[in-house]
């Protein structure tokens, strides 16, 4: 009896050793998860997130992938959401973002990332990529978030139909533009489709007149307050901005991004200036790259290319760190961005992409991307704050409207005065 009381004493005691063990073996197998916050939900973007989870799991297979995904346009909902999250202290592992001062000041600014720096040095990265694209994503010397992929801004997409059929010239300045403009209208062909519905696209079309006017460097001396915006050099930009509304469809406040794209196509209008996501578009509607439409920087804009990018960082107390950084790893690489690139309708951010993967134009982007000044686009979110492109929409809703240089000259001085760094 009395060695029966002592086994039973025993266990008592080794019971909780037990359960504590098995709970913290238990606890290991849950912390082998990776939680990967986006908005990619259809299409190619979730299709070509899918192929860098593939390339993750071949090389992590104890690790299971959380894809939490948030519906809705350009990360409307999801900016949210993550907001929500991040203030309460429950950071996602890694998260989309764009790149540039949309997490920088929103983020990073807040103590609420880690520096990436050393993925990018032990792994030899940091050659793949152009200074441009560094300095966009570092802030005070550090890196702080890895690009997924390159979208240009600065195109200026037209029908090649009505150009031949008129023995016209994409036009490569603003001199050009205007002869081709007075040349499309005199035979009723209305020559620039602009849909601003949401003010965003209006936001875009000015970056790539700003940039084409002024050059790159004073360009980017709006964003850190070198450039007044209501200097002479800048409101000629404003001004050839208003001069260019002269020839854009009437019903452009009604009208989204795509259905300025469908406007071109079918010959309603001839050109257009929007991203090249443009492209993806026309491929999904059948269109021929090259043979249906063609391309060209923006007037002004050769040898420059405006830049977005999403990107993922790391944020200070992700649940699951080991496994972010590793994630990070497979982004950056090579083998990651070739994987993405091609689905999403995009390069990669790194210059030494597997040019066989790609289509004519992202060839042709490729190029530029390795050849051109890179900056910043302030439509969206790489040159800017959410707060600073919030005001900066909020002026051109006027400007549109009003087509008045002086006060929209000064209304973006007020803006950059609280901002500009």
């Amino acid at each position: 009896m009395k060695r029966v009381l002592a086994l039973l004493v025993l266990l008592v005691f080794l019971f909780p050793c037990v359960v504590f063990a098995g709970g913290g073996q238990e606890k290991k197998v849950e912390e082998q998860k990776l939680e990967i916050f986006s908005w990619w939900t259809a299409g190619g973007e979730a299709d070509g997130l899918e192929q860098m989870f593939k390339i993750y799991k071949q090389k992590y297979p104890e690790i299971e992938i959380v894809n939490a995904t948030v519906a809705g346009g350009a990360g409307s909902n999801a900016k949210a959401v993550l907001a929500t999250r991040m203030q309460g202290g429950n950071p996602p592992d890694s998260f989309q973002v764009h790149a540039g001062h949309e997490l920088i000041d929103t983020w990073v600014v807040a103590g609420k990332m880690e520096p990436i720096t050393f993925i990018f040095k032990e792994n030899d990265y940091i050659k793949a990529y152009p200074e441009g694209v560094i300095d966009i994503i570092s802030y005070k010397g550090e890196i702080y978030s890895v690009p997924v992929n390159i979208h240009r801004s600065n195109v200026l997409w037209y029908n090649k139909k009505v150009f031949s059929d008129n023995g016209l010239k994409a036009p490569a300045t603003f001199a050009e533009f205007f002869e081709v403009a007075e040349a499309l209208a005199a035979k009723g062909i209305t020559p620039l489709a602009l849909g601003d519905n949401g003010i965003w696209a209006a936001t875009h079309m000015l970056e790539s007149v700003l940039c084409g006017v002024l050059g790159p460097d004073k360009y980017k001396g709006l964003w850190d307050g070198s450039t007044a915006w209501d200097s002479s050099e800048a409101k000629k930009a404003l001004a050839t901005y208003v001069e260019m509304l002269q020839y854009v469809n009437t019903d452009h406040a009604a009208l989204g991004w795509d259905g300025a794209a469908q406007y071109v196509a079918d010959g309603t209008c001839a050109m257009t200036i929007m991203g090249d996501w443009a492209q993806g578009y026309y491929t999904s509607k059948g269109l021929k790259a090259d043979v249906d439409y063609g391309w060209i920087p923006a007037p002004g804009t050769g040898g420059v290319f405006i830049m977005l990018s999403d990107s993922f960082g790391l944020p200070k107390g992700a649940p699951h760190r080991d496994a972010a950084v590793k994630w990070l790893t497979v982004c950056a690489s090579k083998e990651g961005q070739d994987a993405f690139n091609p689905l999403k309708g995009s390069i990669p951010s790194r210059i030494d992409g597997n040019r066989n993967l790609y289509d004519v134009y992202l060839k042709s982007a490729m190029d530029d991307f390795g050849a051109n000044s890179i900056v910043p686009s302030v439509a969206h979110g790489a040159a800017a704050s959410e707060g600073w492109v919030t005001e900066i929409n909020d002026v051109m809703t006027f400007f549109v409207s009003d087509q008045n240089v002086d006060k929209a000259g000064a209304d973006f001085q007020k803006a950059a005065a609280k901002y500009a760094k």
